[in-house]
This record gives C-alpha cells, structure tokens and sequence, in this order.
C-alpha cells in the first residue's frame, strides 16, 4: 500500500471516528478540513452546504480562501461547485482558464477540484480545493476526496440529525414544561384517564379539592379512588366518551372523599391518537360557592323588594293607627264610661300600640343605613340603663338576673342602636321562660383584646336546626300576631355593621347564650 492510500486510510478512519464522537457542526466541520490537510496537503479548501430552500451553497468551513470570497453566495448550477451540487457528481478542472463559468476563489487560481457531500442518497453540499498550478490534481485525487467527502458528508449529516432531536427534546421539553405550569396553574380540577379508566394526569387543582397527591392518583384505577362515581352516573358518562368520542357535560351533587357534599360541573372530553379515541380529559369544576353566592344574592333581591313594600304597609297602616289611637285617647278621659268600657278602650289602646311596635319594625328592618351618633360609650353603664327600663318586664314573670359586668374600654358605637340590641335580647330570653326564671348578663374581655357580651338564659333552648334559622329575617318560632321575626336579624345586621359577631350557643343545664363579641379596632 502506498503511502498516500494509507493517509487516506488513516484519514477515512479518523473520519469514522469524529462521526462516533462529535456532535457539534462548529467543531466537526473545522476538524473535517484540517484530516484533509493533513492527508492532501491542500493550501486551500472550503466546504459549502445548501441552504433550507436548496436554492444556494453558503460556506460554514474554509481555509485559504478570502472573506469575499467565503462570503459571495454561490447558486445551485453556478460556476463549478454549484454544478458538482446540482448534477450530485465531481467536477475536475485541469485549467480554469479555460472555463468560462468559473467563479473566483484563491488568488490566480489555475486547478479546482469539487466533489459534492452525499448523505442518504441526497446532495447536502460541496467540498472545493484549488490550486495556483494548472493539472495540480489527478483522478485518484478526485476519487480519494469522493470517499473522504462521503465520509464528512455522513458525519455532518448525523450533527445536523443530532442538532434537530436537540432542538426537537428542547421544543417539547418547554412544551411540556408550559403545559405543566398552565394545568398547576387553573383553579380548575383537571385529570385524564386511558381506555382501561386509569389515572394518567393529576393537576394541583385536582389534588386540593381531593387531599390526594399526584404522585398517589396516577396510575390508580379511577373507580378504585372514587367509588361513588358508579352510583353518581359519571363512569357510564365516561364509558360512554370512551365508546362513541363525543364529549359530555353534567353537573351533580359529588360527595367528596372527606364526606362532604360539593355541587360541581364536568366536563368530559375525549382524548384521541389518530382519530381513536385513547382516554378522557375530565375538567371538574366546583360551583358550590357560586352557587350558594348566586341564592343569597336572589334571597337578598328578594328581602329587598319585600322591604319596600313593607315600608308601604308600614306607613298605610301607621295613619289609620293613629286616628285610633287619638280615639281610645278622647274616651279614655271621658269619666262616664263603665267599667266593661274603660277595659274595652284600654284594651284598644294597648293593641293599638302593639301594632305600632310591628310598624316600627317593619320600618327598621326596611330602612337602608341610617344617620349614626357614634361616641364613647360605657357597656356596663348602658346595660344597667336598660335593666332599669327592662325591671318591669322581668318582675311581670318573676325573672331574676344576675349581673357579671366587669370593666371594658369604651367603645366608638351608637349607643341608641345597642340599647335597641339589648332590650331585644332580654326581651327573647323572658318570652322564651317560663315564670321564676333567670337570665344572666355577663361582660369582659378576651384575650385577643375583643369585647364579649354574653346574654344566658335557663329556657327550653333552641333546636339545634333552628340556630341560624333565628336569624333569618321573618323567621319566628312564636304563635302568630306575636312577633315579625325581624328582632334578632335587625341585631346581628347591626353588630356587623361594627364587625362584630352575634352567636347563639346551648347552655350546659338548659337554656340558650346569647354573644356578642366586638373587635377591639371599636375600642377607644
């Protein structure tokens, strides 16, 4: 073997071996030039690619040449490269003198030698050498830098295919990357099953509204997690996706899996491959505050319009009151009735001033926000004014109170609106016992700094599914005619009103605690 074929050996070789090794163009394509160097001993020599369109060769490796002539673009079909580009053959040209489309490249340039980069059956660019002497190459040359090109070829082939499943991973590493960030990022609960109804996705949302973590969801057997679902109807509306992929929706009442009952939409939407269908996209959202939002606005529209027309009554009842009233007035002081009439009138008089207690609060409970005197005021001080008031009240049933009032700050409040509260509380706790019984009122502290008035009283109690129904405006547990079932709304309206609470709890022995506990930010 002579020596120039073992270079070329050895270089075919070393080829090989950056094809095994080297992935990066910027390094391979320099490398490829210098393994030509070394076995040809070219002064010059440049290596061209097509460009995306297949239209031009650009340089992207040379030695030797000029930058003009590196940088002129060369067009498929032009001059000598873009011929050996364009026909997919070498081109040997003793004296390009003698050539009419030669396009210059080294300095008085006589020889050129192109030979076109073949990888899989495709011309992917050109490897050019040049020489100042004319015949300065043979036809073993020509065919020593064909196998060498087919070698770069391959190699430069594989880098770009290496390039491309980078770019590819990295395209649907950000994909995924975005899809994970968007599923962690919606309130709503997304989850994805197969054909087989596994759990295949699990968003964050999903595992809020189920306390079950991704990593405990996937790859379980949807009705192994949720059995309820069987009972609810979704896993028939799920087979059903799976078994003609059309989509769905529902809304149901889910109980979760702690228990509770939870209102919520699904949406059902088939996953398909190909045009089949591979699983189901199952976007669950939760309405159960919404809702409840949604039939408290339409419940306080509807307050609303009964308020207003409470005022109309109010008023169209208060005028002919008032007459009455004047009436039972006059023959009251006349001293010529009988002792049966003096008790008609009187009985007249005090039902006349019933109603205009109903009126009154008819009145308040419609009546929007009205004009405070908030000042300084003493609670102990105001409760023991409206015991005084209440003394009569108390010793008509023989009700005891005991008083534990101790010091509080002066809170900024109304102190009309709170007398107003206090007798209405006292006032339930009489009605609601029977003769000899006691309430006991309570003030102080707590710890956070709030204020807490406590009314406790040893009555029946209230049933536990009456609680917050007290509270309800018009809600009332006594007989008809004998309350409007505004007192304890008007109370609780007004403590909010302050930020305050109004609660209601059972007494260990019996009975019924009225609280109410003011921030410290009323305070003075």
């Amino acid at each position: 073997m002579t020596d120039q074929k073992q270079k070329l050996f050895r270089a075919l070789i070393d080829v090989g071996k950056e094809l095994a090794t080297i992935t990066d163009l910027d390094f391979l394509l320099p490398r490829i030039l210098e393994i030509s160097q070394e076995v040809f001993l070219f002064d010059n020599a440049i290596i061209r690619l097509l460009t995306s369109d297949g239209k031009a060769l650009e340089t992207v490796a040379s030695f030797g040449y000029s930058q003009e002539a590196v940088e002129k673009p060369i067009y498929l079909g032009q001059g000598i490269m873009g011929k050996a580009a364009q026909f997919g053959k070498p081109y040997l040209i003793h004296n390009v003198s003698h050539t009419d489309d030669y396009i210059p490249g080294i300095e008085a340039a006589r020889s050129e030698l192109a030979v076109p980069l073949i990888a899989r059956d495709r011309v992917i660019g050109v490897f050019n050498v040049e020489n100042q002497q004319p015949d300065a190459f043979t036809a073993s040359d020509c065919d020593a830098l064909s196998l060498l090109a087919g070698q770069a070829a391959i190699a430069i082939d594989n880098a770009n295919l290496y390039q491309d499943l980078c770019r590819v991973s990295r395209e649907k590493n950000n994909l995924n990357h975005l899809n994970d960030k968007i599923l962690s990022s919606i309130s709503l609960g997304l989850y994805t099953i197969d054909r087989k109804m596994r759990i295949t996705s699990w968003n964050d949302s999903m595992a809020l509204m189920t306390h079950i973590p991704a990593e405990k969801a996937l790859g379980r057997k949807l009705l192994e997690t949720f059995p309820t679902l069987e009972k609810e109807g979704i896993a028939e509306r799920l087979r059903r996706v799976l078994r003609t992929g059309e989509a769905a929706e529902l809304r149901l009442l889910h109980r979760g899996h702690a228990g509770e009952n939870r209102l919520q939409k699904r949406r059902l939407a088939p996953l398909k491959e190909n045009g089949k269908t591979q699983g189901v996209v199952v976007v669950v959202e939760d309405i159960t505050e919404f809702e409840q939002l949604l039939a408290q606005t339409i419940q306080s529209e509807k307050l609303a319009e009964v308020g207003r027309m409470s005022t109309g009554i109010a008023h169209e009842i208060n005028n002919p009151l008032a007459v009455i009233s004047f009436a039972s007035q006059i023959l009251l002081d006349n001293n010529n009735l009988t002792p049966e009439q003096q008790e008609l009138v009187e009985r007249i008089d005090n039902e006349v001033e019933r109603l205009k207690g109903l009126s009154s609060e008819l009145l308040s409970y419609s009546s929007g926000a009205q004009d405070e005197k908030r000042q300084p005021t003493d609670i102990n001080t105001t409760m023991r004014e409206v015991l005084t008031l209440m003394r009569y009240e108390l010793n008509k049933k023989q009700i005891t109170s005991g008083e534990n009032l101790n010091p509080i700050p002066l809170l900024n409040i109304d102190k009309n609106k709170f007398k107003q509260i206090f007798i209405n509380l006292i006032l339930n706790a009489v009605q609601a016992m029977d003769k000899g019984g006691r309430i006991e009122i309570s003030t102080g502290v707590c710890r956070d700094k709030s204020i807490f008035i406590q009314f406790c009283d040893n009555g029946p109690g209230i049933p536990d599914k009456l609680k917050q129904r007290i509270f309800d405006p018009f809600f009332t547990s006594r007989k008809d005619g004998q309350g409007t079932g505004l007192g304890l709304y008007l109370c609780r309206k007004i403590i909010s009103e302050y930020d305050g609470s109004l609660t209601v709890t059972d007494v260990p022995d019996g009975g019924s605690c009225f609280e109410i506990k003011m921030t410290a930010d009323n305070t003075m």
